[in-house]
């Protein structure tokens, strides 16, 4: 199993924004670079705190619902910078499972249109995740079990259908064979994700992300494990990279020139032979020839036995090392994931020169508003003047009368002491 090592630096940052938060420590004045802002091409973000995709597979027949207004507007009300919509299907067969949303037609536009107005709404910006499953495709909701579809999941009414990928190889026992795509089926699928980045450019979001981790398609091409092509997209790296390049080339192309391109990748399948770091390293540096702005540093999900939700030691900050060496490697912004819990941590890992955003996904889950909790850790604001103003009069009250009465905001040790 391979694992990044530790990387210089970066000693400059050409996206640090202008407005600055400061914060006083034994007299010393101290920026807190987590709530600096930060611009990429036309999009400047009030801070650098994001909520990372995470595919909530409650959509229906593509088009997303009431529950996910609610689910992204919490996020927005609680102080994140920039808020991801999750894996989006640029095709209806794209789709890892029944639920997840989809633009691949401009019915669903309106839908997600109201999503970004919702998430503008409270401040933050809103971004977008899309994807292709490949031959992950065709799987059950994450909540249902998390592996192939089972003949009580068609009987629930879940669609199945034959996935697609480079190869003929399943992604794992009981999954289905994918059919190998031929050369007429990669244009479509660049020209799906074309489509659908317009799409998402009309419903108003502000950063468009491509998803080339967790095994699927786009990554799958990059695996070794997963491509055994021997035509011009099978082989060596430079081979390998060939169809997901092509997809970001053109990408980008169809986007206006002042929408950011972020792409999510897997820097290292954590198994020998596969996708490695140094692998990463030589993408990125492709990637940003190619005009994205930067590179989302998960890892893992090609084969159940690397992904990042199996048998592996994941401590703080477990894949922060990967964002660190791309960053300063290939010279490209970076996004730091993974067991990033603590305001103190997150900090450390951007004062540190190891990643310039810090993504958070189930912490977000657990506490929409870290982002907030965050800025009154750090001394930001001293009477909730950051929350949305119809939380904050009642919050600025009721915080006064815990600290006349000398207790923390959260009431924890009084509340034990009078278990006690």
């Amino acid at each position: 199993m391979r694992s990044a090592a530790p990387a210089p630096s970066h000693k400059h940052d050409e996206h640090r924004g202008a407005n600055v938060s400061v914060r006083e420590i034994q007299g010393e004045i101290t920026m807190v670079k987590l709530f600096e802002s930060i611009a990429f091409r036309g999009v400047e973000l009030s801070n650098r705190i994001v909520v990372s995709p995470m595919g909530m597979y409650s959509a229906v027949n593509g088009y997303v619902t009431p529950f996910h207004l609610v689910h992204y507007g919490k996020f927005a009300q609680g102080g994140a910078g920039l808020v991801f919509v999750e894996q989006t299907s640029v095709t209806r067969k794209g789709r890892i499972t029944n639920g997840d949303p989809g633009l691949w037609e401009d019915g669903q536009i309106d839908g997600m249109r109201q999503i970004v107005h919702v998430i503008k709404s409270g401040g933050s910006k809103a971004a977008i995740q899309i994807n292709h499953g490949g031959r992950k495709s065709s799987q059950q909701r994450a909540f249902r079990g998390n592996s192939h579809l089972t003949d009580r999941d068609i009987e629930m009414g879940e669609e199945t259908w034959v996935p697609t990928g480079p190869s003929d190889v399943a992604f794992s026992d009981g999954f289905q064979t994918p059919i190998p795509l031929s050369k007429q089926g990669l244009e479509g699928v660049r020209d799906a994700f074309v489509a659908t980045a317009r799409r998402a450019v009309l419903a108003g979001f502000d950063v468009i992300e491509l998803h080339m981790a967790h095994g699927y398609l786009l990554q799958s091409f990059l695996s070794p494990l997963a491509n055994f092509r021997n035509d011009e997209y099978g082989g060596k790296l430079e081979n390998r990279m060939r169809f997901p390049l092509e997809v970001t080339r053109a990408v980008r192309a169809a986007l206006p020139s002042s929408t950011p391109l972020f792409v999510r990748i897997s820097a290292t399948d954590w198994i020998d032979g596969g996708w490695e770091i140094e692998d990463s390293v030589v993408f990125s540096r492709e990637l940003k020839k190619l005009g994205v702005d930067l590179v989302d540093c998960s890892t893992g999900g090609n084969l159940r036995a690397g992904s990042t939700n199996a048998n592996l030691g994941r401590g703080p900050g477990y894949q922060v090392p990967f964002a660190e060496r791309i960053r300063c490697d290939a010279d490209i912004a970076t996004g730091a994931v993974g067991m990033i819990r603590t305001p103190d941590f997150a900090e450390k890992v951007l004062q540190d020169g190891r990643a310039d955003l810090i993504f958070l996904a189930r912490q977000m889950l657990y506490d929409p508003f870290w982002a907030l909790h965050a800025a009154e850790h750090f001394g930001l604001t001293g009477n909730f003047e950051k929350w949305p103003e119809q939380y904050g009069w009642w919050l600025a009250k009721w915080g006064g009368a815990l600290r006349a009465n000398g207790e923390s905001l959260d009431g924890v040790e009084r509340y034990r002491e009078a278990a006690e």
